[in-house]
């Protein structure tokens, strides 16, 4: 598959890297000479420097035989022009777009994306990726993770277990024994900075971060199985009004009636506009870091505090100050990796990285096969993948014990209608099954081979 990809940014950057290590012929644009000079050494990509948007750099990239474009840089203008010339001068089959400023994405504009105007398949708004993120961990309280499957028949979920766990030092292979009626399975765990991918004789230590998937109408059960029994929020505090802030509030009001939601704005006309647009949400002018500030918004009563500011020290910073004066739970935005292996021992409950986010947005749309949804978990380590079994995939009516499956893909959940089943070495899948599926990188072409139908390959 020849790809191009315009900008090289944090997610130009990752784009290019998981699909280069896929073997596709990537070409990544980018106007910053430096960056591509740091790209050619790191990436086995072809990296030109150039605007991702000019005919002749396009041309240069290969456009005329590329499937897809991915417009990724920092100007919304620059990404539909991209795809704009991609479309008229070169016929390039697909179309990804990065599209952050929302008055493009007014629904009274809806028409400007079409093929007769501004031909984009795929618009991608990390703020409004971000704010549905948020709103999944805020649904089910003591998640890190959680992300619906299969029609929100399954659920994929990763908890941080504690003390009170009753299953810590306990092996997986006993779950079974312990609960026999609860539909979940383990397929992965951090532990420190080390990504696990367990078997049945590994045991859940205190610390560690569990990744699960089960169905959806076990999923409370489950979560108490692990130790958390935690209500969800009826009292938030935003600190950030900035356009993923804003993008929160707005779901949260429109979906649940019942919540008081306070945002702290730093900027004095920033916060003016919030007040003026937001209904039923009580805004305050100050900095999440000062004292005065959470106090008037009540951090002490507090059951969850949200950050998500553009600046990652505040918003860490500001989580550990909220859980010091009281707050019960914490969620941070967080861009930087660097920051990363630090998250589990500040106490702070779930971390949202706008970046993994936006790139698992992008890829679910760059992979073939009978792909269904595709989640980046952990900065890349794995990827949870639904996808849908037909009658010419190679994994349908073998037992999967019999499929020789590698160590880096676990089969999670089997989807077959209404029924959600958790696989044993003697399942066998049928067609027309969703599969949950955990890979590490190095695996997604194998599963794409697996769900290929011969339309796909042609």
């Amino acid at each position: 598959m020849r790809v191009i990809i315009c900008g090289a940014g944090q997610v130009g950057y990752n784009i290019a890297a998981y699909l280069s290590r896929e073997d596709n012929d990537v070409t990544i644009i980018d106007v910053n000479p430096l960056i591509i000079a740091q790209i050619n050494d790191d990436l086995d990509v072809n990296g030109i420097v150039g605007h991702g948007s000019s005919p002749d750099v396009l041309d240069q990239a290969g456009a005329s035989d590329a499937d897809i474009i991915i417009a990724v840089t920092h100007s919304d203008e620059i990404n539909m022009v991209a795809c704009q010339v991609a479309h008229s001068l070169f016929n390039v089959p697909k179309k990804i777009a990065r599209v952050r400023d929302q008055h493009y994405l007014d629904p009274a504009w809806s028409n400007l994306f079409s093929r007769q105007h501004m031909p984009i398949d795929v618009i991608v708004s990390p703020e409004i990726e971000v704010a549905r993120a948020i709103s999944q961990r805020l649904s089910v309280p003591g998640t890190t993770n959680v992300i619906p499957l299969a029609d929100g028949k399954v659920h994929f979920a990763g908890v941080t277990c504690n003390e009170k766990c009753p299953v810590v030092n306990t092996p997986l292979r006993q779950l079974t024994n312990l609960f026999p009626d609860l539909n979940v399975e383990v397929v992965a765990m951090v532990r420190g900075t080390q990504a696990l991918l367990p078997d049945s004789d590994d045991q859940i230590l205190i610390g560690d971060e569990v990744f699960f998937c089960v169905d959806t109408r076990h999923l409370r059960r489950a979560l108490v199985a692990f130790g958390h029994e935690e209500k969800e929020a009826r009292r938030l505090v935003i600190v950030g009004g900035g356009n993923i802030g804003y993008e929160l509030v707005s779901l949260l009001v429109r979906e649940q009636k019942d919540l008081r939601i306070k945002v702290i704005e730093r900027d004095e006309d920033r916060a003016v506009y919030l007040s003026e647009q937001l209904e039923r949400v009580v805004v305050l002018h100050g900095d999440g870091l000062d004292r005065d500030i959470l106090e008037e918004a009540d951090i002490e009563h507090a059951e969850t505090l949200i950050a998500v500011t553009d600046d990652d020290e505040a918003n860490i910073l500001g989580s550990i100050l909220a859980k010091q004066y009281g707050c019960e739970r914490v969620i941070t935005l967080v861009n930087k990796n660097v920051y990363m292996p630090l998250i589990n021992h500040l106490g702070i409950d779930a971390v949202v990285s706008p970046r993994a986010i936006t790139v698992s947005t992008i890829m679910q749309n760059v992979r073939r096969g009978r792909i269904k949804a595709l989640h980046n978990i952990r900065d890349g380590f794995a990827e949870v993948i639904e996808a849908e079994a037909s009658d010419t995939s190679t994994i349908v009516n073998t037992p999967i014990e019999e499929l020789d499956l590698p160590q880096q893909i676990i089969i999670g959940a089997i989807v077959r209608k209404d029924l959600v089943i958790i696989p044993r070495p003697d399942t066998v899948i049928r067609a027309g099954d969703r599969v949950i599926i955990l890979a590490t990188q190095g695996q997604a072409r194998r599963i794409e081979r697996m769900f290929s139908v011969q339309v796909d390959l042609m």
